[in-house]
């Protein structure tokens, strides 16, 4: 697995990206990406995170109302994200 996924700072602004575990804390940048991310984000979400903690981070989130957690598990299998 990569140290890091390759996505903006913004998205995690008010941490210190130095010392921060992207492994550890993959709930707060999963759930990031589901919120504010872009194609891109989502592409790169996908390739570093296992499909299991991206399913487990849809369900632990309160920050997304049931129809979007219905849309991005729709999303992450769709070939739009797949096809890059």
């Amino acid at each position: 697995m990569k140290i890091k996924p390759n996505i903006p700072n913004h998205l995690l602004w008010e941490y210190d990206l130095e010392t921060f575990n992207y492994v550890k804390s993959f709930k707060i940048v999963i759930e990031r990406i589901l919120i504010r991310g872009t194609i891109q984000d989502w592409i790169e979400m996908l390739k570093f995170y296992p499909i299991e903690k991206i399913n487990e981070t849809i369900e632990w989130t309160k920050q997304i109302e049931k129809r979007e957690k219905d849309f991005a598990r729709l999303f992450i299998k769709s070939d739009l994200l797949h096809a890059a």
